[in-house]
């Protein structure tokens, strides 16, 4: 007979009202030991509520919470003031208890610390915003308490670092609660859902992976039985409008019922509508005469001694839809502000279609001024309206589009959670997204039903696509190609999404493998004199020719970048020459003609260079 697990913690009947707003009303809730549970709700449903309820910083308004005798509760802190003089160790190896600091046990700390790419002797008043996240996260995973609360707790981890929490995770013997937008992360990591809806929390005794097909069957049902009731409703509504007879007190009774049942109908319906919102932002059409967005020919960047980008080469045509991976620093945001223009590289040159509009959702929400209202951020010139693809729209209608109230237009910025502030940042780009959308980290805060409204979004949109992101799930839905920064200037490109990517190298690895193994089996040949021993070096490179571009085609690429040096030599030329105030008033003619060699010149440099990038990708391939 298989034991239940002991159940560590209850709410009984709890009820939480904040200022004026119900949240939580006779809610009744039971976590058990070793349980893994995913918490999904949308922005404002009430997870962080939910959570402070569990831990106890939030006192109940009604009802009763419990928990078994000595239970620790831990939990991922989102927002600390970092003191002065408080190195990362320190304020890690803080979420130890007495007995294990008494113990000594440092190690805990370093074996965390370091795939979280912190160093231990870093102040934590140095850190960046992202780094003390992933310090908080750290001093959570440290405590090892019976209950673990994580709020977010990939944001601004890369996938190394996504990847070695999953591990640390399953590993974990205690009890966890997540709140993740990344699903992939939530579907390796859970056993167990809790669904925040309208007040309440649904339960699944399964894992994240089966989400989708759980909450589908739930909506169904619900529609069904809505249906139901409106037919229902609508037969006593008829049997209303016939008169009641002699006023008799069971039919005076049935009409109230009617009207009970009817005013519930409208409002659950109403309820369930909100629930299934969806974005409804109609796409643009990006058609362009030219097909070659971008190019980047030869680039180098360093900063310092580090190494970015080395040689680098990429073709951008219209309509790619490109995912980016990487770890943090591996030079993910260099290279889209080199997409950009507000970098420029040491060596090489990036060329970029004229007048292409470029929308850029910055992870960092610099765009955002916390002390605009929500109006002020929308409808940057003034008044209710703003353009969306061209027509104009009241501000109240759009920000319904992305799941706000419209009664808080006037509310100021620095009063939204993080992910509302998200899902303004993205109303904002998405009015008007142009033909180039590059998106850093988009996923970062939103709650599933914005994250898949915005999958939505892209999945239609047709302009070309750059998106940064550590969601995997979310990378696999909208992009066709990856872009893999592996460090020190390396850049691997694949097509597909990251299960593709993911596949990929698995593959390389196992060929590398494989050739490994035979290389060992077959041990080295026999050794006759120097000579014999130097062919038998050679002769395994010889079974495997590489191939390689014709004579002709090798020496043609040789050769371009001589071509393309004296193309821009002759371009500078011309122009120093048509820089002449006088050339014009003194030679008319010569000065058209010179304008025409420069046109020339230039026609003949891009064929140069689409040439040079096109054998380059051949004896790449």
């Amino acid at each position: 007979m298989v034991m239940s697990e002991q159940l560590i913690l209850a709410l009984q009947e709890a009820g939480v009202t904040l200022s004026g707003k119900v949240i939580f009303d006779d809610l009744t809730l039971n976590i058990h030991e070793r349980s893994r549970i995913a918490l999904v709700g949308r922005n404002g449903a009430g997870k962080t509520t939910l959570m402070r309820m569990i831990t106890g910083e939030k006192e109940l308004d009604e009802g009763e919470r419990w928990t078994v005798q000595g239970l620790s509760v831990g939990y991922m802190q989102q927002d600390i003031e970092p003191k002065a003089g408080e190195s990362v160790f320190d304020f890690t190896f803080g979420g130890l208890s007495k007995e294990s600091k008494e113990e000594s046990q440092d190690y805990k700390v370093d074996m965390i610390l370091m795939p979280l790419g912190l160093e231990p002797e870093a102040m934590m008043t140095d850190l960046s915003g992202g780094q003390l996240r992933r310090a908080c996260l750290a001093r959570a995973l440290v405590e090892e308490p019976d209950l673990l609360l994580l709020d977010e707790p990939t944001n601004h981890l890369d996938l190394e670092g996504i990847e070695w929490l999953e591990g640390f995770l399953n590993g974990y013997s205690g009890t966890m609660l997540c709140v993740s937008h990344d699903k992939a992360f939530l579907a390796n990591i859970t056993n167990r859902i809790f669904w925040i809806d309208r007040g309440g929390v649904r339960v699944c005794t399964r894992g994240f992976g089966y989400f989708d097909e759980w909450s589908s069957a739930l909506i169904e049902q619900e529609a069904r039985e809505i249906k139901n009731r409106e037919k229902m409703v609508q037969q006593e509504v008829e049997w209303a409008s016939r008169g009641v007879k002699a006023r008799r007190k069971r039919n005076v009774r049935r009409l109230e019922l009617m009207k009970e049942a009817r005013d519930k109908l409208f409002a659950d319906k109403s309820s369930f509508r909100n629930m299934m919102a969806r974005m409804d932002v109609p796409m643009i059409d990006t058609e362009k005469s030219s097909k070659i967005c971008a190019e980047f020919y030869n680039v180098h960047k360093k900063f310092e001694e580090k190494t970015i980008l080395e040689g680098f080469n990429l073709r951008i045509t219209r309509g790619d839809r490109i995912g980016i991976l990487g770890k943090n620093g591996s030079g993910k945001s260099t290279f889209l502000k080199l997409l950009i223009g507000e970098l420029t590289p040491d060596q090489g040159r990036v060329k970029r279609q004229k007048n292409v509009n470029v929308s850029y959702f910055d992870q960092k929400r610099s765009a955002l001024n916390l002390e605009d209202t929500l109006k002020q951020t929308l409808c940057t010139n003034g008044g209710d309206y703003l353009y969306v693809m061209g027509k104009h729209r009241h501000v109240c209608g759009y920000l319904k589009d992305f799941l706000f109230d419209p009664a808080r237009v006037d509310d100021k910025v620095m009063h939204l959670s993080g992910g509302q502030k998200n899902r303004l940042m993205l109303a904002k780009v998405l009015a008007d997204p142009g033909e180039f959308l590059i998106l850093d980290e988009p996923t970062n805060d939103l709650d599933m039903d914005t994250l898949d409204m915005l999958e939505e979004i892209l999945v239609n949109y047709t302009g070309t696509l750059f998106v940064v992101s550590h969601d995997r799930d979310f990378l696999d839905q909208v992009v066709t190609k990856t872009l893999a920064f592996e460090g020190d200037g390396k850049v691997e490109g694949y097509i597909g999404g990251y299960s593709d990517y993911v596949e990929a190298r698995k593959a390389a690895e196992q060929k590398a493998a494989k050739k490994l193994k035979k290389e060992r089996d077959e041990g080295p040949k026999p050794k006759k004199d120097e000579a014999a021993d130097q062919s038998s070096d050679i002769a395994p490179q010889a079974t495997k020719p590489q191939k390689k571009l014709s004579y002709k085609l090798q020496y043609e690429l040789d050769n371009l970048p001589a071509e393309i040096a004296a193309f821009e030599a002759e371009i500078a030329a011309y122009n120093k020459k048509l820089a002449n105030v006088s050339f014009y008033n003194d030679d008319p003619e010569g000065f058209m003609k010179t304008t025409q060699e420069l046109d020339t010149a230039k026609r003949r440099l891009e064929r140069a260079e689409m040439r040079w990038l096109e054998l380059d990708e051949m004896r790449s391939a």
